[in-house]
């Protein structure tokens, strides 16, 4: 069997994650994103390629949401109420409780404030999460009778997590976003060692190795303390849930330490419902904010406030949280028109922008000018800063997890292209790990290995009990040494005790799979045993024939018996280690049978060249399909001996 992975969304790129991956008959998408950077067809994944009939709840077992991020979650509804979906989504509860926030605020953005189409409604959002299924951490729940998920904390944002999958005896890891380093308000991943198929990782950093967390907090509230220490404004572009809470604790705890009493402001409502939602679900958080969740919340600001928008050109410096992140679009977008213009200002985009936002500009270089559309111009005098406060791990994260898990294949997902061609090349070299960076709408076959449980029959586990012999002839230097060691030692042989089990694998549908022996399955199916025989007359030439036979050449029967002993002798030292049997009538090894053919017409005789019958004595072999090999071996060798003085019956007179 397979796994077949259909990528139709962060194939090479950041942005609408959404992988389906076919295990043995079982299809899971995991993760249902938009695409931040686009308002046209390519903001949704092409969900068509997954059915032509759009009968997605026959083509789907079922949908995994890693986390509430919009890259991920946010074609939920339109999949599920637009498009028709109606099968099982599974996601964890933070996930489930943060994800229709996320979503109603998007959607609010792009009809009441963008004035663009409506995708999706308040309602078809409500309507769609009805039908998730919450889990919870190491939870193991049974899809069907086959298929099974697990989810494993993922650090990132709350309620983030990589999910494992396994189908029969196949299994894989989808990992989402995660951090492989704690940050304040949450761990790191964590994940059991387990036995995969497939690892599908994100790649978004995937060349980046970041500094310290102390050094990079440093530089953020020193970038920030000089702004606002000269009068200036600053604007951090940041999502409602996640860096949000982060950025948050850490302003807020040194502004506290260093009593500045400059205001510190949330642009978004949302961020009132999501710290209520933080403070509920603290078990999803770091250790040390449950360790110090009894005497004080960490998501209790004292110096950060709620944000009007009356203070947007008010005198003197402030900071400001605005949603979304990455400046696509909404709050964020209107203050950065604002305060960009004014050298004494600063933006810190505190982490990744999808190519297409005006995040993505800012970062790929120092602007003068952002045009927005062919009516919007802004200029840019503002201090830019950027610093790494993502919360996806690092390219060292991504080695040690996939180094950690050891998968058969990996799939990297969700990053830049030039970069995943980089860490595929390290993943190979390094870790000796088969690794593909499918595009968008490309499908990747994986092989996978099955094992199956059997139940063995009583037959089948005698007969391997049985003791199988085989008798090796020891070569004459095993038994010089044999004789010096032992003088009383005789045995020119040496006996091994090679078990073999031989079995024939019984599987009917709806039965457990059986290896049972042969004797088992003729009583099955009624039927007597039938021995196979093959056989091969062959041909050997004979030198010097006028001085052993008759004047016209032929051999009598006494020459041609005499030749079966020469011939005992020949194979004897051509097989040193092989117990050759004299019978008298014939030779033997194991099921081999040879004996000189006295037959004219012998039915198993081809003479496939022209050649003296008169010169030509035959050699009648037989043996079983077991030793198809050795009868071979033992055939070629027998035709070579012919072919020179190997057999000088002329001398057996």
């Amino acid at each position: 069997m397979a796994i077949e992975c259909l990528v139709l969304g962060a194939g090479q790129e950041v942005g609408k994650s959404c992988v389906v991956v076919t295990i043995n008959g079982k299809r899971i998408m995991f993760d249902c994103g938009m695409h931040m950077g686009y308002d046209d067809h390519r903001r949704y994944p092409d969900f068509s390629l997954i059915s032509k009939s759009r009968d997605f709840d026959h083509s789907l077992d079922c949908v995994i949401i890693t986390h509430f991020h919009l890259d991920h979650v946010g074609a939920l509804p339109y999949f599920t109420e637009v498009c028709g979906y109606n099968g099982p989504i599974y996601m964890t509860y933070p996930t489930k409780a943060l994800a229709p926030l996320m979503l109603e605020d998007f959607r609010k953005v792009l009809v009441d404030r963008r004035g663009e189409e409506e995708q999706f409604t308040s309602l078809h959002i409500s309507q769609c999460m009805q039908k998730v299924i919450a889990i919870d951490l190491k939870q193991t729940l049974q899809v069907d009778d086959e298929l099974q998920i697990r989810a494993y904390y993922a650090g990132h944002v709350l309620g983030a997590a990589m999910f494992y999958a396994k189908v029969g005896e196949t299994a894989m890891v989808y990992t989402g976003d995660y951090n492989m380093t704690p940050d304040r308000h949450l761990g790191a991943a964590q994940i059991d060692r387990l036995e995969l198929d497939l690892l599908i990782t994100e790649s978004t950093y995937a060349t980046t190795i970041r500094d310290s967390k102390y050094a990079r907090e440093r530089e953020f509230l020193k970038a920030v303390h000089e702004c606002v220490a000269g009068g200036g404004k600053v604007l951090i572009p940041t999502f409602a849930l996640g860096r949000a809470q982060e950025l948050c604790i850490l302003l807020d705890d040194y502004w506290e330490r260093m009593n500045l009493k400059v205001p510190i402001y949330f642009s978004a409502g949302l961020t009132i419902q999501a710290n209520m939602y933080y403070k509920i679900l603290i078990s999803w958080t770091s250790q040390k904010i449950k360790e110090t969740y009894a005497t004080r919340n960490a998501f209790d600001f004292k110096h950060v406030h709620n944000f009007d928008r009356s203070l947007i050109n008010a005198p003197g410096p402030c900071v400001l949280f605005a949603t979304p992140g990455m400046i696509s679009g909404g709050f964020s977008l209107e203050v950065f028109k604002q305060w960009a213009p004014c050298e004494m200002n600063l933006i810190t985009l505190p982490g990744y922008c999808v190519a297409g936002t005006v995040g993505h500009k800012l970062m790929s270089g120092k602007p003068t000018k952002i045009v927005l559309d062919k009516d919007t111009q802004i200029d840019v005098r503002c201090q830019i800063h950027q610093l790494s406060f993502s919360p996806h791990t690092d390219s060292k994260g991504i080695m040690d997890l996939a180094r950690f898990l050891s998968p058969k294949n990996v799939i990297l997902v969700h990053g830049e292209k030039p970069k995943m061609v980089s860490l595929k090349e390290r993943i190979q070299s390094e870790l000796r790990i088969p690794c593909y960076l499918p595009a968008n709408c490309d499908t990747v076959h994986i092989p996978s290995t099955t094992y199956v449980k059997a139940h063995a029959s009583n037959a089948f586990i005698r007969s391997c009990l049985n003791p199988n012999f085989r008798f090796l002839k020891r070569s004459k230097e095993e038994n010089s040494d044999q004789v010096l060691r032992n003088t009383n030692s005789t045995a020119p042989l040496q006996v091994n005790d090679e078990r073999v089990a031989e079995g024939i694998l019984i599987m009917e549908k709806g039965k457990k799979a059986r290896v049972v022996h042969q004797d088992d399955l003729l009583l099955m199916l009624r039927q007597k045993k039938h021995d196979i025989q093959f056989g091969y007359c062959c041909a050997a030439q004979l030198d010097n024939l006028e001085e052993t036979g008759d004047r016209d050449g032929a051999l009598s029967h006494s020459d041609k018996c005499s030749c079966l002993q020469l011939l005992f002798k020949e194979l004897s030292n051509y097989f040193s280690g092989v117990n050759i049997q004299d019978l008298g009538e014939h030779l033997q090894v194991e099921s081999f049978q040879v004996s000189v053919c006295l037959k004219d017409n012998c039915p198993y005789r081809i003479i496939d060249s022209p050649r003296k019958e008169a010169a030509t004595i035959f050699f009648c072999c037989s043996w079983s399909a077991a030793d198809e090999k050795l009868a071979r071996e033992i055939i070629s060798a027998i035709e070579r001996f012919n072919l020179s003085d190997n057999l000088p019956c002329k001398n057996s007179k």
